[in-house]
């Protein structure tokens, strides 16, 4: 699992008051998708949440596992990756963190720098809008595929 500062149990009882709070039934599919979001390294698309979820409900359909994941993310607890172009990418924010995209090889490299977080918006932008979340997104290419170039 990603280094989140919470266990499990307590993130699965948190989907958990989430569903509770907005009328929503905890499904063993729902509960099976978070957890692998939860537990996955690479930013999952649909399409490997849905093959991974085959494995324990063989019948499991790539739309429900779609509507979940953007369900989940309707909710706070998963975010859609921001990117160009390619499947969408999800993840799931247990911990303020920012992305970087390698353009070569398209892995999604989380990573922490709290001056980004702290980033002050300018006047117009606060009293404009109600600012939910902050967001910072780089591409560029990754040290694996740097070195591969070098050598």
């Amino acid at each position: 699992m990603k280094e989140t500062g919470y266990n499990l149990n307590d993130l699965l009882d948190n989907l958990s008051s989430h569903c509770h709070e907005h009328g929503m039934r905890i499904t063993p599919q729902r509960t099976a998708v978070y957890e692998l979001l939860l537990q996955s390294k690479e930013h999952p698309t649909v399409e490997m949440i849905h093959k991974q979820l085959r494995k324990k409900f063989p019948n499991v359909s790539l739309d429900t596992v779609n509507r979940t994941l953007h369900t989940l993310a309707d909710l706070g607890l998963a975010e859609v990756v921001p990117g160009s172009g390619g499947a969408k990418r999800f993840d799931a924010p247990a911990n303020e963190h920012q992305h970087f995209r390698c353009v070569k090889c398209q892995n999604i490299i989380d990573f922490d720098y709290d001056e980004f977080e702290n980033i002050k918006l300018p006047r117009k932008i606060r009293e404009k809008f109600t600012i939910m979340r902050k967001s910072l997104y780089l591409e560029g290419i990754c040290e694996n595929c740097r070195s591969k170039n070098n050598n």
